[in-house]
């Protein structure tokens, strides 16, 4: 979220936030996390902890859709209890330092 809230945040918000608990697990793409990624955290802090937000995230939900869904992937449609990302989400998120900081480097290249 820069200084105006989008529609590509909503839709990069939705990923992020399946990314730890099913993608790692579910797609394989254990690389990189969100958890371990500090800006991408933040990000997701900052739009989690938005006004009427937190209320539209339904993890439990998310997680059965995609390890019920799809017996082809996942044959006993075994649901992994995952590292709680969610908890993480509601931890206060440093965007406003960040962008402080982003700020002041801008005008310093510019002068």
């Amino acid at each position: 979220a820069g200084d105006q809230f989008t529609l590509s945040d909503i839709r990069l918000f939705v990923t992020l936030i399946r990314f730890d608990e099913v993608y790692i697990v579910y797609f394989k793409t254990n690389t990189r996390s969100v958890a371990t990624s500090p800006a991408l955290l933040n990000y997701c802090r900052e739009i989690y902890q938005m006004p009427g937000v937190k209320e539209t995230v339904n993890m439990a939900q998310i997680k059965y859709h995609y390890y019920c869904s799809h017996p082809d992937l996942n044959k006993y449609s075994i649901v992994p209890r995952g590292p709680d990302f969610e908890r993480l989400l509601k931890m206060p998120h440093d965007r406003d330092n960040a962008d402080a900081a982003r700020k002041r480097k801008l005008s310093l290249e510019s002068e």
